[in-house]
């Protein structure tokens, strides 16, 4: 049941993630329903296809967990140092740098550094669906990304100031992620196992 509760999970969450990038669909979408309304339309249905995607997985990890391959041990520690690049490119999302400038989609290239870094440290089928799902989306979503012609790369600031706060925000926020998160809602330690 975990699986396909993900898998259904998997096809909300990303169906309206997909949509976004019918960029005709979704301009008639808005005019028929108003910004307003298309926005929480959309907002709730993503969540909705989260929540499925939390509760599959769960509970495909408590009660249908299928290995598919081993990886092996230094793998771990490629995943952890991709996380970091993840979380930077994350956090460089909310803050005008450089580093959003040079990334061009940084939400984007977090996702598709989150999801491959987890596949290569993780062998099992869900896990392979799971991350491999996303890192197909965010793949096809930044081609789509790059033939749109509406969109306009964020210029750099002058200064390095913002840059250097991407870094320090980022290396919190990886760090709460790897010492709270992952071990209390994930239930896998990053650091020190």
């Amino acid at each position: 049941m975990g699986l396909a509760v993900l898998v259904l999970g998997l096809a909300v969450f990303l169906a309206t993630h997909l949509f976004v990038t019918r960029r005709d669909a979704r301009a008639a979408a808005i005019a028929r329903l108003g910004l307003a309304t298309y926005r929480v339309a959309f907002g709730l249905v993503s969540i909705a296809g989260l929540a499925l995607i939390v509760w599959g997985f769960a509970e495909y990890r408590a009660h249908g967990w299928i290995d598919v391959w081993l990886p092996p041990v230094f793998m771990r520690h490629i995943t952890v140092g991709l996380m970091l690049i993840a979380v930077l490119l994350f956090t460089a999302t909310f803050i005008p740098s450089h580093i959003k400038a040079k990334a061009k989609h940084p939400m984007l290239a977090a996702v598709k550094t989150w999801a491959l870094a987890h596949l290569l440290s993780n062998g099992d089928l869900g896990s392979i669906l799971l991350f491999g799902t996303f890192l197909a989306w965010a793949v096809y979503a930044r081609i789509a990304a790059k033939r749109r012609t509406d969109f306009v790369v964020a210029a750099a600031p002058a200064g390095w100031t913002n840059d250097l706060i991407v870094v320090a925000v980022g290396i919190v926020i990886y760090l709460a992620l790897g010492y709270a998160f992952h071990p209390i809602v994930i239930g896998v330690p990053v650091f020190g196992r």
